[in-house]
């Protein structure tokens, strides 16, 4: 850029209202300083100046540089960003620029990637600029949101009319105004969620569907349309997706189209409307709320979406509808408030008191009332908390309130997404990450902002218990539940029938047993009493899982095994959400409900308040291991309660991830932590019992490293352990020094069969785990304790590559520290030594190909077999560490951590974010899964409340949706397995 003129204007206009705090002042200046140098270096003599000055906007620009490296990255690299805002204010500047990607669209000769590359550029400054708008206060986040709507339409009217231009250029199309080139063409793009309520968050996808009208004036054959559109839907994606050295425009969505596993991607507006008439479901109707047309068409789109409203729109009140969207957003509960809120790690858009819950409160009030009150219609959140107080169905307190929380966390999400440009919703776990975000928000510090954010939460999460409170109740007009007498009550009959239950008189039976008092949970009076009054709510919540008559009599089962019911029954009866969490277990989650009909004393847990606020990180599970084992206890006595622990906090950990509480993530890294801990402890026991028979070796020290799914910290509920333990002594001890002395090898080879029986062994109280030596040297065949040396030596020489790939997720889990820090740094550097990737890849490519050939996966279903799978993920995570193509840092053992920071070289930024979602997609659903169930997942067997925690845990509103997803997905990790371990062998 050509240095300016002398004498212009030097009056920077963007002025910040708001004063940002710099994590480190320090840095925060250094980092201005290399901005000021690359607008030196660009001829932006006058935006040097100005940096290199001294006052309230520059302490602005260096605090956000320092908060946020994609913010200072991106003006590092264009500092003209910042030069521009001398002419231009911020709203005139981004005018603008949607008038030049208006007409980069219609530019004479622009091919594709001319376009592709003008977009990102042009959206790369907008972006910036409106981050620092938000961020200095100019603009309110409702002005923000509607700038990053309107920058979206503006990119995704230009790509459609390109496409559009070129298709007429080809003779595909015949427009009736190449200047105008969507005006009549047919091709219809509906903008939903957040970019039809022109409510974008900074970092957001956008939603779009694709419909067209065959018979259009554009449309040169009606039969070839469908071909047409779909190909240049396509090619639309990949002008907005696709990210190239300029970066992205947006990333697509376009699965809310009708039945996405088996349509095209561009649907005919007749198929499209019988569709939504006969099959269309009530999630549907309710995304339809948002539908706007925001490129192609404008007016077919508007007419194709007055055709819809008597499906949107019911004339009257549809209570029904609104249980079944309930049922469908399974995902959100109406909490009462109890118990604390961790800030660290919180959804703030899917968590207790987050934005879904202000949404969802304002779109079940509309999918109620809009049939018949045209002015509850509206698209956007806080306009429409406006309308339903100004009609009565909501206070104005509850208007003022959610529409104060929904801006302050909508600021929120902004400034979490802010940091690295990443869509995330999930507040940092670590506290500098917190205080970061605290600082972008304008607080003082990290617990001033978790003040405000707790109170923020906590009002949110009132108003939406209060909707469900208020929500018509099916009790209100049950029918007849009579379970006097020893004859069935027809009426009783055909209630249960209306409430799902299909044998209905063996339940009748079963209910009147609970009045005989037959079980000593209801021997007394009181607990009789209370069971009547809870059993409509109780069967109404069985009745909802679905499988009404196989949850009851698991919780039949329950109550059987239960000493006391007065507690519980009244709990249950106050605590609506536990009782549904309770019907979940029994309905959904056969796993769950065997272990709590086994073992009822394993409920208890559930009476904690704080169960579903409290993380179970280590500190957590360690504080309560020890407290549980506390005492002096015998050999048999510890090993007993490490498997009534584990057992119990393995349920707990299971049922935060079932209430949605924890994510699959943290549920993988809480089960692992409980195995390190229990494992760790039976190792201390078995160590101490066998020195008393067999005293000790002269310096002798045992290490054990967690290998496989405990070493990545991925452990689910039913995982087995794979361990491989190391052992040291002084190099002249010849053998131990008790009663029965024996020499080291075979010490240690007894002591860990003593330790195998100790956690694997059944027993009254159950396994602790199932454990799996094969990892270790010479597998089956070699001793099951391994001296260190010789496990270097073995490393070193004879370890094969699948080895060293199985190496790259080991990691010390307990034993001696000094020998634990020796194994890792071992490992390490066995992992650090050169090879030739190509023989790596190689040989991991012939070794993928022989399981696929040995082991066929089932179904789509089976997760890890599947071309595409977790094995494929795994497989390219350990390559990159034995390769060297992972980014420098800490050692990591988990794949989600490797995956995402494989090295450039190897992995584009695309196929690393690909890799990630696929990783996290199967990680949710295997954590399920395997949570819930025991066996194989048999597709037409599944209990459909696991179907609908499947649903709540993936974030997607239908079944099909959901196995569409997981195809296309295993499809894309398998063509980028090819391409990073059998294209790149050379």
């Amino acid at each position: 850029m050509a240095v300016r003129a002398a004498g212009e204007q030097t009056n920077w206009l963007l002025k910040p209202a708001a004063k940002l705090a710099p994590l480190d002042q320090n840095r925060a200046r250094r980092e201005l300083s290399e901005i000021t140098s690359a607008a030196q270096e660009d001829g932006l003599t006058r935006l040097a100046k100005f940096l290199a000055g001294k006052g309230a906007s520059q302490e602005f620009l260096a605090a956000v540089f320092d908060l946020s490296p994609f913010l200072r990255g991106t003006v590092r690299r264009r500092p003209q960003i910042l030069d521009a805002l001398f002419d231009e204010t911020v709203e005139t500047r981004l005018a603008m620029i949607g008038a030049a990607i208006d007409k980069a669209a219609r530019a004479e000769g622009i091919s594709e990637n001319s376009l592709m590359m003008e977009l990102r550029q042009w959206k790369a400054e907008a972006h910036i600029l409106i981050a620092l708008a938000d961020l200095s206060g100019e603009a309110e986040t409702a002005i923000t949101v509607r700038r990053l709507s309107d920058l979206a339409d503006a990119c995704t009217r230009a790509a459609v009319d390109f496409l559009l231009r070129d298709a007429h250029g080809q003779g595909k199309l015949k427009l009736s105004d190449p200047e105008d080139p969507a005006r009549r063409s047919g091709w219809i793009l509906l903008g939903m969620g957040k970019l039809g309520a022109h409510e974008l968050n900074f970092s957001s996808d956008i939603d779009l569907v694709v419909f067209f009208d065959p018979q259009a004036p554009a449309v040169v054959d009606p039969l070839d349309a469908t071909e047409l559109f779909s190909r240049l839907t396509r090619r639309l994606v990949r002008i907005l997706q696709d990210r190239t050295e300029h970066g992205y425009v947006f990333r697509t969505d376009l699965r809310l189209r009708p039945d996405p596993g088996s349509t095209p991607l561009a649907i005919p507006v007749e198929a499209a409307l019988r569709y939504y008439e006969a099959r269309g479901q009530n999630w549907e109707r309710a995304a339809m709320i948002k539908a706007r047309p925001v490129a192609g068409d404008l007016a077919a789109g508007a007419a194709f979406l007055k055709d819809l409203q008597p499906y949107i729109w019911r004339k009257y009140m549809d209570y029904a509808a609104i249980a079944d969207v309930h049922s469908i957003k399974r995902q959100i509960h109406a909490h009462k408030g109890h118990g604390e809120i961790a800030v660290k790690g919180h959804n703030v858009k899917l968590g207790r008191g987050g934005i879904r819950e202000i949404e969802f409160f304002v779109q079940t009030q509309q999918l109620i009332a809009g049939g018949r009150f045209p002015e509850l219609r509206g698209r956007e959140t806080v306009p429409m908390l406006g309308q339903l107080a100004a009609r009565g169905w909501i206070t104005a307190d509850a208007r003022d309130a959610l529409a104060r929380q929904y801006w302050f966390l909508r600021r929120v999400e902004h400034a979490v997404q802010m940091v690295a440009d990443e869509q995330i919703h999930i507040l940092p776990e670590d506290d500098e990450g917190l205080e970061r975000i605290a600082r972008m928000l304008g607080f003082a510090d990290a617990a001033v902002f978790a003040e405000a954010f707790r109170a923020a939460l906590h009002q949110v999460e009132r108003h939406y218990a209060a909707l469900f409170e208020t929500a018509p109740e099916l009790s209100a007009g049950i029918g007849n539940l009579v379970f006097t007498g020893d004859v069935d009550d027809p009426d009783t009959l055909r209630t249960l029938q209306r409430l799902g239950f299909q044998r209905a008189s063996d339940i009748c039976r079963v209910i009147r047993g609970w009045h005989f008092g037959r079980y000593r949970v209801t021997q007394s009076a009181e607990a009789r009493e209370r069971l009547t009054e809870l059993t409509p709510a109780l069967l109404q919540s069985f009745g909802q899982t679905r499988r009404a008559d196989e949850a009851l009599m698991r919780f039949e089962e329950f109550l059987a095994g239960l000493p006391a019911g007065i507690q519980l029954f009244s709990l249950l009866q106050s605590n609506p959400a536990l009782l549904k969490l309770l019907a979940t277990i029994m309905g959904a989650a056969p796993r769950l409900a065997a272990i709590i009909t086994r073992r009822p004393h394993v409920f208890d847990g559930l009476l904690d308040p704080a169960l579903l606020t409290e993380l179970p990180d280590r500190a957590y599970l360690s504080g309560r291991l020890a407290a549980f084992l506390e005492g002096d206890r015998d050999y048999e006595d510890v090993l007993d309660r490490l498997r009534i622990f584990a057992s119990e906090q393995k349920f707990l950990i299971g049922v935060r991830l079932l209430a949605g509480s924890i994510d699959p993530a943290r549920a993988g890294r809480a089960f692992s932590d409980l195995a390190d801990l229990t494992i760790e402890a039976a190792l201390q026991a078995v160590i101490a019992e066998f020195a008393l028979r067999h005293g000790r070796i002269a310096g002798g020290t045992v290490a054990l490293l967690g290998m496989g799914k405990l070493g990545s910290r991925e452990l689910t509920a039913g995982s087995d352990v794979d361990l491989i333990l190391l052992y040291d002594h002084d190099t002249d001890a010849e053998e131990s020094d008790g009663d029965k002395p024996l020499a080291p090898s075979h010490y240690y080879s007894r002591m860990t069969q003593r330790l195998i029986s100790a956690v694997s062994a059944p027993t009254a109280e159950g396994v602790l785990y199932e454990l799996d030596l094969r990892l270790r040297p010479s597998g089956n065949k070699g001793p099951v304790a391994t001296h260190v040396d010789a496990f270097k030596k073995y490393q070193r020489k004879d370890a094969w590559t699948w080895e060293h790939m199985a190496l790259s997720r080991a990691r010390a889990i307990g034993g001696d520290q000094t020998l634990c820090t020796e194994a890792e740094a071992e490992v390490a550097a066995v992992l650090a030594l050169p090879r030739d990737s190509a023989k790596v890849m190689a040989e991991a490519s012939e070794m993928r190909t022989m399981i696929e050939k040995e082991k066929p996966p089932r179904d789509l279903w089976d997760l890890k077999l599947i071309p595409g799978g977790l094995i494929d993920l795994e497989f390219i995570a350990q390559v990159a560490v034995i390769t060297g193509k992972v980014e420098a840092g800490r050692r990591i053992t988990g794949t989600a951590e490797v995956l995402s920071r494989l090295a450039p070289d190897f992995a584009e930024v695309q196929v690393r974010q690909e890799l990630c979602d696929a990783y996290a997609l199967y990680l949710a659903l295997t954590q399920m899964t395997r949570l819930c169930i025991t066996g194989v997942f048999e597709r037409d067997d599944v209990p459909p409340g696991l179907s609908d925690l499947l649903l709540a845990v993936t974030d997607l509103p239908d079944f099909g949706v959901l196995e569409a997803h997981l195809k296309e997905t295993s499809q894309k990790v398998r063509k980028d397995f090819d391409l990073l371990l059998r294209a790149k062998r050379s």
